[in-house]
């Protein structure tokens, strides 16, 4: 029977590191802030959005919201980001994606401040995640895989790495987060010739496809560690991950659970890039 690897207990250390970090910088009338762009009312962006201003008033950071709805023009998103760029209360920003199909997604992330990107989104802080520089923030749910691998004192040198996923959200940076860690890493996603072969290899498996049920029996083995990033909907209407946890849980070593697994740790991530922006404009 598998280890159940929970996103509260990190979740929670995590933000009990942050409380005094944020009180120091209200000590020195900073208020760290998170902006919020969202543009219309996905229920997966409205569900994120609670647990990150929970997570928000835990550590005591504000949270300013700025809503469009969902047909909004190009223009009055990219006013809302200068706007956020020139508010120098404002220290990061979560723009929810992906946006409606009528906007530049691409656009609207360069447009955003790199100091105040704290989900890397913009062509900065991707470049620097690749190029392991420390630059910029990661973003926010690829860092928590490995936040949570940190946190139930997983060590990655020399372990064989698998991803499955290639998206810029997960898939790519959490690759590159493992490699510098010093993890021998492989990438695939749905159209990679013969997946479960490829992911019986793996020590440590992550799941970011998407795709209900993509990780089968057949893609596991004994001993593996399985972070399940997928959020989907399952055929009674509940969550469910990309990994057949039923087939899963008798045979690896560990695996995360949908719901309440790396999502809850995905908030703090981002509440700390959050405080670490702040510090930062503070000259801390």
């Amino acid at each position: 029977m598998a280890e159940l690897w929970k996103g509260a207990p990190a979740a929670s250390a995590l933000t009990e590191q942050l409380i005094p970090r944020a009180q120091a910088l209200r000590e020195r009338g900073i208020v760290p802030t998170l902006a919020i762009i969202r543009v219309g009312e996905r229920p997966e962006d409205l569900s994120y959005e609670r647990g990150a201003m929970k997570r928000c008033e835990k550590v005591g950071i504000a949270v300013r919201q700025f809503l469009l709805t969902a047909v909004s023009s190009q223009a009055d998103l990219m006013d809302v980001i200068e706007e956020v760029n020139r508010d120098q209360s404002i220290h990061g920003c979560l723009l929810f994606r992906p946006l409606p199909r009528h906007m530049d997604e691409q656009a609207a992330c360069a447009a955003l401040d790199p100091a105040k990107d704290v989900d890397g989104i913009t062509p900065g802080s991707l470049a620097a995640v690749f190029a392991g520089s420390g630059a910029g923030y990661p973003p926010c749910t690829a860092q928590a895989c490995l936040e949570l691998l940190d946190h139930y004192g997983y060590e990655l040198k020399g372990k064989r790495a698998v991803v499955v996923g290639r998206s810029l959200v997960i898939g790519k940076p959490a690759s590159m987060l493992l490699l510098g860690r010093h993890a021998t890493v492989t990438i695939c996603h749905t159209r990679t010739a013969d997946l479960p072969a490829e992911c019986r290899r793996a020590d440590v498996l992550i799941a970011a496809a998407g795709k209900a049920g993509v990780v089968g029996a057949s893609c596991l083995s004994p001993g593996q560690v399985v972070i399940d990033v997928g959020i989907n909907a399952g055929e009674e209407g509940n969550l469910v991950g990309d990994v057949d946890f039923a087939a899963a849980e008798p045979v690896v070593r560990a695996i995360t659970p949908v719901p309440g697994g790396v999502g809850a740790v995905t908030t703090s991530v981002l509440a700390r890039h959050v405080i670490e922006a702040a510090e930062k404009a503070a000259g801390i």
